[in-house]
């Protein structure tokens, strides 16, 4: 059978007190006598009582909670920018009540009506992408909503970010201009931000005059994958003088593959990555990356979130945090 959970009146009891003294506690508890207080303290220590936050909820319409919605929990990129959020949000005395939704718009929808549900008092989400319903019931809820990572994709909300697409054509014209004429994108799993990068690859080779080809799936990213396709873009097109991936996880499987089939780098093939992992600029060949500004991401949204929850306004739409280009030693 269930244990019962620990009740207010439970605590009472054991302290011989009225609900409304411990009530008062848990609310006040400079308001309730010294040695009382200890007293109920100790009881709910002893019981392992947790308060329950539903009447302070309804009373308020605050609950203290603002929803956060990753397609990844396990990429370290979402990561960052999570510790960016959190290290606001708690200092604000704000919890975050995180939802993964696998890069998937109907799974997201029904992330957010879920969040909704248990009263966030706001919603910052990693897409700008969402089902027409999502956009309805958002416009419905009456909170804050912001978005994050993709500045160059048309939205309803405020956005903060960097632009994906000229980050991928600015490494790409990188590379083209440091000789390489066969350069080939690697992209994975194929969500809205790989395809971004994916054009902006395919524009920065075409404004060249040159013919872009790229290798593609739609499994998850990782570095074993990363030396498949490698393996399948030197099967298909032999003249390949460079790639640039998606990600760093890519590019690192595919500097190992290079490494394994004893190919020169950047001497035979140039590899460049995205997002500037710590793993990329320690290995040797330190890896070339696109430099993003995922804590910061996190970090302003988080900031953007709480002054509108203060009622503070802002004209700002599209904050741009921009990006770097690090060359490492692979290109």
């Amino acid at each position: 059978m269930k244990n019962k959970r620990p009740t207010l009146l439970d605590v009472a009891n054991q302290v011989g007190v009225t609900k409304m003294t411990v009530s008062r506690y848990l609310r006040q508890p400079e308001n309730v006598a010294l040695a009382t207080g200890s007293k109920i303290q100790h009881a709910i220590d002893e019981l392992g009582f947790v308060p329950s936050r539903a009447p302070e909820i309804l009373a308020n319409s605050k609950s203290y909670a603002i929803g956060v919605l990753l397609p990844s929990l396990t990429n370290q990129v979402f990561a960052q920018v999570l510790r960016g959020l959190e290290s606001q949000t708690e200092a604000a005395g704000y919890q975050t009540m995180l939802a993964h939704y696998g890069y998937s718009e109907e799974i997201e929808e029904k992330r957010i009506e879920s969040l909704l549900s248990y009263n966030i008092d706001g919603l910052l989400l990693s897409d700008r992408r969402h089902t027409p319903r999502v956009n309805k019931i958002l416009q419905s809820a009456g909170i804050p909503v912001i978005e994050m990572m993709d500045i160059d994709v048309p939205g309803q909300y405020p956005v903060v970010g960097f632009n994906n697409h000229m980050a991928a054509y600015t490494m790409t014209q990188a590379m083209i201009q440091r000789g390489y004429q066969h350069v080939v994108y690697l992209g994975a799993r194929m969500d809205a931000r790989t395809s971004l990068k994916q054009h902006g690859y395919e524009q920065a080779m075409v404004d060249a005059g040159l013919t872009h080809y790229s290798v593609t799936t739609e499994k998850a990213s990782s570095f074993s994958l990363g030396g498949q396709l490698l393996d399948e873009c030197l099967r298909r097109y032999p003249q390949c003088d460079g790639i640039f991936c998606t990600n760093d996880d890519l590019a690192i499987g595919a500097i190992f593959e290079c490494q394994k089939r004893g190919l020169d780098i950047p001497g035979q093939i140039a590899v460049a990555g995205f997002h500037g992992h710590d793993m990329g600029q320690v290995m040797c060949p330190q890896l070339a990356s696109v430099i993003t500004p995922r804590e910061a991401i996190g970090r302003i949204a988080a900031r953007q979130m709480l002054a509108r929850l203060a009622g503070q306004t802002s004209h700002e739409s599209v904050v741009d945090l921009g990006y770097k280009l690090h060359f490492g030693q692979s290109i």
